[in-house]
Formats: structure tokens, sequence, C-alpha cells
């Protein structure tokens, strides 16, 4: 069969005779009246800053033409008032909602606007077609004090991956510490780069007054790179720590004890330490915990026996919990009947690859395992650190949906920790100073990209004044606090 218009022997070509349509000049330039129009306010809807501070210019220009500049010097002198009663009664609020926009304001025009095109040019960012230029958009900069978040609209056929392997240069671009590439939830086009022009977690982070009631969905336990308070959900979930010796895993460990002492206090949040090394590095908080094993040294046979017990009974609660819960609900409520249980495990590939009683670690695989796949929905959550995350020291290393990362020796502990791709999106944990412990990158399944945090570093000093501060009440005093709340309440 012959394609239209083609040719073959014998036969003519086809003839199109294509429609003229004449348009009126006056819709042409009605069209581009009406493109203009909507280009404008379109411009106007995203820079609202600059529209409103045009708009004040003029008034403040109409009334010194009209009535002098005395009413202007007054209506300056209320604010400049205003502001300075703001800054020192609520300077929370007002390093936020004004010192951190204007910051944002200043580095948007004065660096990453200013350089944009250069930058872009010299890391291959920008691509030429045809002689035109084509450039990522710079869509919005939002600063805080010490970490600027650019929001860049890439070109199409760019990956996030592109962006990552160019930081290095970004950074360098624009004179700042370093910078890293995250994605933009529900933007695929989108992603955000975070500059630091210093870096918030060179120096040790002191422990947070925790909250009278904990929440539990969401612990007051770091500072993240842009100096606010990172918050971990301990409620179903569970929480690998993976660190070198030195590196912080401690700090981890009684950064969320300190975050739940007032739960463990009111009877809502029960700990049960597990610390194979003869109770070493729990064993000053010994007063906080419900439960605390350490092995008994007086009897090799039962020492890691020992272990195996706590675990099996720890399965037995969320077994009964399952049977209480199933056709009700999907997540455990505490409560100071059913509190949520978090068995804090010190060394866990103490229990999982160096136990010697072949017996005692079968059923500790078994009960970690039961505990890592169905607890965490009844309440009863595992903290496990270990050195090692390689899967013949912790097979079940899947199993937790939370991991935190702290320094280690070895560039592939990364990718067993958080996954492929990770340490090129900027978890460079083995690159984490040795002066820095506490410093760790936080992966969550469900986001793309870990977070760098620096944990609160709570000394001995801080452990007594806990105990002494949060120990368990009686469980006659927490009945009765609780029914007193109630009252209240009532």
């Amino acid at each position: 069969m012959n394609r239209l218009g083609g040719t073959s022997r014998g036969q003519t070509p086809v003839r199109l005779n294509v429609a003229k349509v004449h348009v009126p000049l006056s819709a042409v330039l009605a069209a581009w009246a009406g493109r203009r129009l909507g280009a404008g306010g379109w411009w106007l809807l995203r820079h609202p800053f600059a529209v409103v501070t045009a708009v004040v210019v003029l008034v403040a220009w109409r009334v010194t033409v009209t009535h002098g500049p005395l009413p202007i010097l007054a209506v300056v002198s209320v604010i400049a008032a205003v502001l300075l009663v703001w800054r020192r009664f609520h300077g929370s609020s007002f390093t936020r909602l004004v010192t951190w926009r204007v910051r944002g304001t200043w580095r948007a025009a004065t660096v990453y606007r200013y350089l944009w095109q250069p930058a872009m040019v010299t890391t291959t960012l920008a691509v030429r077609v045809e002689g035109t230029e084509y450039l990522p958009r710079l869509v919005s900069v939002r600063s805080t004090g010490c970490l600027d978040v650019v929001r860049v609209r890439m070109l199409p056929g760019q990956t996030l991956a592109d962006w990552a392997t160019n930081a290095p240069r970004l950074a360098q671009t624009f004179g700042v510490v370093d910078c890293r590439v995250r994605s933009v939830p529900k933007r695929t086009h989108d992603l955000a780069l975070w500059f630091l022009s210093t870096d918030p977690l060179t120096a040790p982070v002191a422990p947070f007054n925790p909250a009278n009631t904990p929440d539990l969905a969401a612990l007051p336990v770091a500072v993240g790179e842009d100096g606010l308070v990172h918050r971990l959900r301990l409620l179903g979930a569970h929480l690998l720590v993976v660190g070198a010796t030195g590196s912080g895993k401690g700090s981890v460990i009684w950064s969320l004890i300190a975050a739940l002492a007032p739960g463990i206090r009111d009877g809502l949040v029960q700990v049960w330490a597990v610390d194979p090394k003869g109770g070493m590095e729990l064993a000053p908080g010994r007063a906080l915990f419900t439960r605390f094993v350490y092995g008994d040294p007086d009897d090799n046979t039962l020492y890691e026996l020992d272990f195996a017990h706590v675990l099996e009974d720890a399965v037995f609660v969320m077994r009964r919990r399952q049977a209480t819960l199933r056709g009700h609900t999907r997540l455990h409520t505490p409560t100071v009947a059913e509190p949520l249980v978090v068995v804090v495990i010190d060394e866990l590939a103490s229990l999982t690859a160096y136990v010697v009683d072949r017996d005692a670690k079968r059923r500790i695989t078994a009960a970690l395992s039961l505990l890592l796949s169905q607890g965490r929905a009844v309440g009863v959550s595992v903290v496990g650190a270990v050195q090692d995350p390689r899967k013949d020291v912790i097979s079940m290393r899947d199993l937790f949906p939370t991991r935190i990362l702290l320094r280690v020796t070895e560039p592939e502990h990364v990718a067993l920790t958080l996954g492929q791709g990770a340490r090129d999106r900027g978890a460079r944990a083995d690159l984490i100073d040795e002066a820095t412990p506490g410093v760790a990158y936080i992966g969550q399944d469900g986001m793309a990209e870990p977070v760098r945090v620096r944990f609160t570093h709570v000394t001995d000093h801080h452990i007594t004044a806990l105990t002494q501060r949060f120990a368990p009440r009686p469980l006659v005093a927490v009945v009765e606090a609780a029914a007193a709340s109630v009252q209240d309440v009532a």
C-alpha cells in the first residue's frame, strides 16, 4: 500500500490543500495581551513580597508628599518598637518568622540568584540546544541560622543522581560548608538543595528537658543539620543503631531513655534492658528499667539463657496483646495497664553471632525474629545496637524500619545499613570525625534520603539525675495518679 502523497509508476501524487484561516489582527493582539496579563498575574502570585514592598513604597511616597515625613517616621517607630518587644519576649518565633525570612531573601538575592547561571554552566547542569541555553529554575530559597534550603525545578531528563554527583562543586561555587541533595515529596520534577553555611553539629548537644507526657511518635533526641530539634518515632517502630567503637551508640540509647523518662515514671513505658557486656553500659540507669538482664556471671550455662528468657517473655506479651487487640485496632495505644515495652539491647551481635550455646542461640534468634516481625504493632519495640551490620552478624537487619548509622570504619557499612546509593546521596558515615561522637545519619522506610543529626550527650551526672527524678512509681501511686487525671478531665 502506498503512503499518502507517495508516488508509484502510473500514478500521480495526491495533492493536499490546506485550508487557510484568516484571523483578525484584533484577535491576535487580544491573545497576546491575555498571555502577557496571565504571565504578569502569575509573577505577582509568585512574588508577594516584592508586590507588598512596592505598594508600601508607593504609599509612603504619597503620604510624604501630602503630609510630610512625620507620619512615616511615627509608623516606622511603632513597627520597630513592636519588633523589639516581640524579639525580647518571644525570641524563637521572631527568629523563625522574621530573622530567617529576611536572611532567606537576602541570601537568595546576593548569593544564589546572582551566581545561579555560572554555577549551572560550570557544573554542566545547564543545557544548550541550537544556541539557546536552558537553566534549571530556582524556585525559592528558605533559610535558617545555619542552613539554606534552595528549591529547584530540574530540566527534563535530569535526575537526583545528576545533582548529587555535582554536590561538592555546588558547595564550592556558593561558598558553603557542604551541599546535600534531597527529593521533594510528591514533586518528581523538583528537588531541594541543603546548603550548610555553618555546621551546627560540631559542638556537643546538651540533653533536652523531657516533656511531662512524652510523644512516643516524636521523641526529641537530637539536633539536625538545620539547627532544629530532630524527633524520632518509637511507637510502632524498631530501631537499629550501627556504629564503631567510640562513635556514640550510648548517646543514642540514653537520648531515647531520657526522652522516655516521664513515661517510665508514670507507667506508660517499660524498658527491658539487655546488656550482654556484663551490664557495664546500662547499669547506671537500672532504677529506670523494669527488667535488667546482663547474664549470670557465676553460671556459664545460664549466662546466655538469661537473654533468651527475657526475649521469650517479650514474645509472650506480644502474643497476649495480639489476642486482645485482634479485630479492634491495628496499633496499640500504651496505657498504665498495657504500657509500651521497649527492649533495649546494647550489643546485638552478642546475641546473634557470638553466642556459644546452640540451644540459647536458636531460642534468641527465634524470639528476636518474632519480635521484629510482629511486635511493633502491639507496643513491643526493639532498640538494638551493633558494631558490624553484615548479614552474618545480624541476619534480621532488614526488619528494622528505622536505622541509625554513626561513624563506621568501612564505606560498605553505609549501604548495608541505609541501603544502596545512600552514600552517593550524602551519607558518608565513614568520614565522620572521631571528635564528634553522636553524629549519625538516620534512615527510615519511606524516606528517600537519610538525615544527618547529632544525638544529645548524656553524661553519668545526667543519668543519675534521671534515675532520681523519673524512677518508676509504685503501681498504687500510678493508678491513683491516673484516676486523679481522669477526674480532672471530667
